[in-house]
């Protein structure tokens, strides 16, 4: 990453990720499941690490809801499971023991959409929690996040925009969208619970005008 302070600020964030405690959510970062490698917290921050930097010139964040028993919980990476971890390759590692890599369908239907449009460097997927809310007792399972956990998990979201500075801010579904309601973000649907084809529409529309939207300052 060339700009030096962006990249301290940047370790800065997820430094404090790696220790924070967000309610009752499992920190994917700190923390080790039944199913863990040893060092699994190292991998999916080391993960998302280099996601970022790989993204150094991303103009896009989109922000999501929290992070899922299929995806983020094993690789760091908001909307992102192993499975695309394996597709991405080397530096990109897997953090569980499981024989088969985890695959999330959400995260399936947002890669895919971001590789049609050629955009998967050009926007930074996050999420309003970006640790896992489940339900007790259920390690492997999902549940909306309270509002507890939206307050503890959203100022690092914010920290993530501030260091950036996106062109353009998306708001993937209702959770993030009324959590970043002051920065006006362009809505999306969230492709869980039959959202697929509308979040699938909006995204292309998002893309496609902020390309309009650069192509008409360019001199």
């Amino acid at each position: 990453m060339a700009d030096p302070n962006k990249a301290a600020a940047l370790d800065a964030l997820l430094r404090d990720l790696s220790q924070a405690t967000i309610e009752a959510t499992f920190n994917e970062f700190r923390e080790v499941g039944s199913d863990d490698l040893p060092d699994g917290p190292a991998i999916r921050l080391a993960n998302l690490r280099h996601y970022l930097e790989e993204r150094a010139a991303a103009d896009v964040v989109a922000i999501g809801e929290a992070a899922g028993y299929q995806g983020m919980r094993w690789s760091g990476i908001a909307f992102t499971s192993e499975f695309d971890l394996l597709r991405w390759g080397e530096p990109y590692r897997r953090s569980s023991q499981r024989p088969r890599p985890w695959k999330e369908p959400s995260g399936t239907i947002v890669h895919g959409v971001l590789e049609e449009l050629g955009a998967e460097h050009q926007v930074i997927l996050w999420n309003t929690v970006p640790t896992h809310p489940h339900e007790a007792g259920r390690a492997l399972s999902n549940r909306h996040p309270m509002q507890a956990e939206i307050r503890g998990g959203i100022p690092y979201a914010e920290r993530l925009i501030a260091i950036l500075k996106p062109r353009q801010l998306i708001a993937v579904g209702r959770v993030a969208a009324t959590a970043l309601a002051h920065r006006t973000p362009l809505y999306v649907r969230h492709p869980a619970q039959s959202g697929a084809t509308a979040f699938r529409q909006g995204m292309r529309a998002a893309l496609a005008g902020l390309r309009e939207t650069k192509k008409e300052a360019t001199p």
